[in-house]
């Protein structure tokens, strides 16, 4: 059971970041500078803006590593890759709801659907890329075994 605490891991991780701790103020204490540096004729709006797409970018990341994570812990304990992709997505999008649900209480963040369906979308892209990447690799493997 080993292979599930990586998993557990990046859990409690997504669910700590749902805290104020991934609140804007507090992303924006290292972000921030980076984007005056990187972009340092652009306006203050202009850089809110663009914390705003890298905040929502960091869904779509974390949820995919989320996805991969789940989804090889899950074809290890079931050995088949589509009730593995199937586990891994219930349970993203049960942590992301979670997730969301949590922030909704937080006075210093706010929850949102569309988080919800960027963190779905971050996650079943790995799981399908993964699982394709997966069958491929099986089939290889298979295939030079067959091999005279």
């Amino acid at each position: 059971m080993t292979h599930f605490a990586p998993l557990i891991i990046w859990i409690v991780v997504i669910l700590g970041l749902g805290s104020s701790l991934g609140s804007m103020n507090e992303t924006s204490r290292f972000i921030r500078p980076l984007l005056d540096f990187l972009f340092s004729s652009s306006s203050p709006e202009k850089l809110t803006y663009i914390h705003g797409i890298i905040r929502k970018l960091a869904h779509i990341v974390e949820y995919a590593f989320l996805g991969f994570l789940a989804f090889r812990a899950f074809q290890i304990l079931a050995g088949d890759r589509l009730k593995a992709a199937i586990f891994a997505l219930v349970l993203a999008v049960a942590v992301a709801l979670m997730d969301e649900f949590q922030q909704s209480f937080n006075p210093s963040r706010t929850s949102s659907p569309y988080d919800v369906l960027l963190d779905i979308v971050g996650a079943s892209a790995i799981i399908l890329l993964y699982s394709l990447l997966s069958r491929r690799r099986t089939a290889q493997t298979s295939a030079k075994t067959t091999e005279p």
